[in-house]
C-alpha cells in the first residue's frame, strides 16, 4: 500500500509520529510539503500572511528536511497550490488514497484538513503540544480559564510522553525524487538581508535547531540560569530562542523536554532548568485554548462577552509598526522585529500592551503585524498572547496594562537596548 505523507508545521524526521504511522502502515511513501498560495495573500487588515523571515526560515527547514529524508532512502516532493488538489493529484499519479498528517487546531488549517478529507483518507496525528491532547486529564470543554490551574492539574495528574525515534528507513516509490526547493523570487518574495543587531542568525532546519539545544544547553550551560536571565534584550543566550523551530515542527516540545531531564540529571536541576518546562506548558496553554474556543480567538471580544470599544487609526498603528511613538522602549523594540523578525518576550508584551491600551488600537491589528513580521508565528500562540495582554483572553486581572517607562527603567536602565536600535526619526504625535 501507497500512502502519501503531508508535511506542515512537523519538519523533522525525529519523535514524528505522523511519518512514523505513514511508515508504519506502508509499503511505500510519498512525502510532500505544500506552499499553499493562501500563506501569502493579504489578510482582512492589508498584511501579507507570511513575511520575508519567515518565508526564508521555511525554505531552509525544507532543504534540511529533504536532506534528511535523502539520508534515510527517500525524497520529498515541494509542491504549490490548494492541498487538496495537489494530494489528491499525487494520489492518482501514484496509487495512493490514504494521506497521514499531523492535526492542526486552527480554522485555516481545519478547513484544508476538511477538504482533503472530501477527497483522501485523511489519518491525523496529534504531535503539536508537549502533553498529548489524549492525556489531558478533564474533557477538552472543562480546559480551565486560568493558567496557573491548567498547570496545576498537567502537572500533578499528566505525563509528558518519551519522543519517539525516527524510523530506521524511509521506502518511497523506485525512480522518485526530490523536488527542488523554491527561491524567496519564485514565491515572489523580497528576500531581507541579515541584520549584524540581531540576537542570533536564525536558520530553519532540525540541525540548526538541535545545534541551537547543544549550544545554549550542554555548551555554556545557560539553562542553569534561564529563568534569572529571560527578560533580557541584548544577546544570543539571554534565552533559549527556541520559538522559530517549534513554529515549524523542526524540533518538539517533547524532546527539549527530555533534553531538560536529562540535563537536570546529569548537570543540575533547579528553578531555572523547571521554567523552561514552565514555559512549553504556557505554549501548550494556548494551544489547547484555540482547541477549545475555536475561532473566538479570532474575534475581537475574544473569548470574554464583550470587548472595550477600540481604534483601528492606521496612522497611529503605522507609526506602532515603524517604531516611531512617544515611546523609545517600545520603539527599539518595534525596529529590531522589523530588522530581524525577531522580538523578545519582554518586548512583545510591551508593544501589546502599549498599542491596545496607551494608543487604543484594535489588537487584531497588532496580532495580524506580528503574523506577517514573527520567525516563529503559531495562529494559537500569537492570537492567544495578544487576547491575553489586551484583557479580551485567559488572563484573570481586567486590565492588563504595562508601565512602558518603567518596564525600560527595570529591564534596560542603562538605555543601551534602546540605543543599539536607536535611528533619527520624526515621532508622530499620537494622542
Amino acid at each position: 500500500m501507497r500512502s502519501l505523507i503531508w508535511f506542515r508545521n512537523d519538519l523533522r524526521v525525529t519523535d514524528n509520529a505522523t511519518l512514523n504511522a505513514a511508515v508504519k502502515a506502508s509499503t511505500e511513501v510519498i512525502p510532500v510539503f505544500i506552499l499553499d498560495p493562501a500563506q501569502w495573500s493579504e489578510d482582512r487588515w492589508g498584511h501579507v500572511k507570511t513575511g520575508p523571515f519567515r518565508t526564508q526560515f521555511l525554505l531552509e527547514s525544507l532543504a534540511d528536511l529533504k536532506a534528511d529524508l535523502e539520508d534515510m532512502g527517500g525524497a520529498l516532493l515541494i509542491r504549490s497550490g490548494e492541498p487538496a488538489e495537489v494530494l489528491k493529484a499525487l494520489a492518482d499519479e501514484f496509487g495512493a488514497r490514504t494521506v497521514f498528517a499531523t492535526a492542526e487546531h486552527t480554522s485555516e488549517e481545519l478547513q484544508r484538513e476538511a477538504q482533503v478529507a472530501e477527497v483522501l483518507d485523511l489519518r491525523l496525528e496529534e504531535q503539536l503540544t508537549m502533553y498529548h491532547p489524549e492525556d489531558l486529564p478533564f474533557a477538552l470543554e472543562q480546559l480551565p480559564d486560568v493558567f496557573t490551574r491548567f498547570r496545576g492539574k498537567m502537572e500533578k495528574r499528566s505525563e509528558v510522553r518519551d519522543p519517539l525515534c525516527e524510523p530506521e528507513a524511509v521506502k518511497v516509490p523506485d525512480g522518485l525524487s526530490s523536488d527542488a526547493a523554491p527561491t524567496m523570487a519564485d514565491l515572489r518574495v523580497e528576500a531581507k538581508a541579515p541584520d549584524a543587531r540581531g540576537v542570533l542568525p536564525f536558520h530553519g532546519g532540525a540541525k540548526a535547531a538541535w545545534k541551537r539545544l547543544d549550544h545554549y544547553f550542554w555548551e555554556t550551560k545557560k539553562l542553569r540560569v534561564y529563568k534569572k536571565t529571560r527578560n533580557g534584550l541584548l544577546g544570543a543566550d539571554y534565552s533559549s530562542k527556541f520559538s522559530p523551530w517549534l513554529a515549524l515542527g523542526c524540533i518538539s516540545p517533547r524532546e527539549i523536554h527530555a533534553q531538560v531531564r536529562a540535563f537536570e540529571q546529569d548537570i543540575e536541576k533547579n528553578e531555572d532548568t523547571y521554567w523552561l518546562i514552565f514555559e512549553l506548558i504556557w505554549r501548550d496553554y494556548f494551544r489547547y485554548v484555540a482547541m477549545r474556543y475555536g475561532n473566538r480567538i479570532f474575534h475581537k471580544r475574544g473569548i470574554k462577552a464583550e470587548s472595550p470599544k477600540w481604534r483601528q487609526d492606521r496612522r497611529v498603528f503605522e507609526a506602532w509598526c515603524e517604531g516611531r511613538t512617544k515611546c523609545d522602549f517600545v520603539n527599539a523594540n518595534m525596529r529590531e522585529l522589523a530588522a530581524t523578525g525577531f522580538m523578545s518576550n519582554r518586548g512583545r508584551q510591551n508593544v501589546a500592551s502599549y498599542l491596545v491600551h496607551d494608543l487604543g488600537v484594535d489588537w487584531r491589528l497588532g496580532a495580524s503585524w506580528f503574523e506577517h513580521m514573527l520567525l516563529d508565528h503559531d495562529p494559537a500562540s500569537n492570537c492567544g498572547n495578544w487576547i491575553y495582554v489586551a484583557g479580551v483572553g485567559n488572563d484573570p486581572r481586567p486590565n492588563r496594562k504595562f508601565n512602558t517607562t518603567g518596564q525600560a527603567e527595570r529591564y534596560d536602565a542603562d538605555g543601551k537596548y534602546r540605543r543599539h536600535w536607536s535611528h533619527a526619526t520624526l515621532e508622530l504625535d499620537l494622542q
